[in-house]
């Protein structure tokens, strides 16, 4: 039975993750206020999506993940890793039902509202893999700023190592860091995108420690569901 437009649910394609998702992460049911249903892709774990890029393996277990949700009444879809825009093309061409993969398609849209002089920044869990190409993907400028978590901090060590706890405090101070140091880098920084999906819990605290507008993946799906949700039947 197909669901109705009340209760039709976003499904959300999970990285394979060890740590705890708390509410305000992209891969916690909590954080939105609209029926979702969670779907870790098997094997699709940080290093592969992020570092390795492994796009022969991990494609057609996003497809196949993508497509059971689907079939399972989910009118939309979304990812918990801002680097799957990089297969945001591919994706949305294999499945039955649209796809928002990352933070980072706000790229151009945060952009376009800034005065003249400022340009969005992006502050990510991995300044080394924001690339040209990634940034292409997005449709994103190539010269945008950038700034990454501390690689061996708590946070980056939380989401690529895993752990059975996580300390909300550490993540946020480690996610205000980077935001603090790309603001100082960077005089010209009108608004940020947190690029990564467990970010959002920390977007307010950003916000406070920068006093720049600050967008990010929970706020963009949640933008998309309206959208969907309109047009469901």
């Amino acid at each position: 039975m197909m669901a109705t437009a009340a209760t039709a649910p976003l499904g959300i394609l999970t990285l394979d993750t060890a740590f705890p998702r708390v509410p305000g992460d992209v891969g916690c049911a909590e954080t939105f206020a609209f029926p979702v249903r969670l779907r870790t892709v098997h094997g699709a774990t940080v290093d592969d999506v992020v570092h390795r890029r492994d796009e022969r393996a991990l494609l057609p277990a996003f497809i196949a993940a993508g497509t059971a949700l689907a079939s399972e009444g989910c009118i939309g879809l979304a990812t918990t890793c801002g680097f799957m825009v990089r297969w945001q093309r591919e994706l949305a061409a294999a499945l039955p039902i649209p796809i928002l993969t990352s933070a980072l398609l706000q790229l151009p849209l945060v952009a376009s509202t800034l005065p003249a002089g400022k340009r969005v920044g992006i502050v990510t869990y991995s300044a080394g893999d924001i690339a040209p190409d990634l940034l292409a993907c997005a449709r994103g400028d190539a010269t945008t700023p950038v700034a990454g978590v501390d690689p061996d901090g708590y946070f980056s060590r939380t989401i690529r190592q895993g752990s059975t706890t996580l300390d909300v405090t550490r993540m946020e101070a480690d996610t205000v860091a980077a935001a603090r140091r790309l603001a100082t880098s960077h005089r010209d920084i009108g608004a940020i995108v947190l690029e990564c999906a467990n970010m959002p819990p920390y977007r307010d605290a950003v916000r406070a420690a920068v006093g720049l507008p600050v967008f990010d993946a929970a706020q963009l799906i949640g933008w998309f569901y309206a959208g969907l949700r309109a047009g469901s039947t």
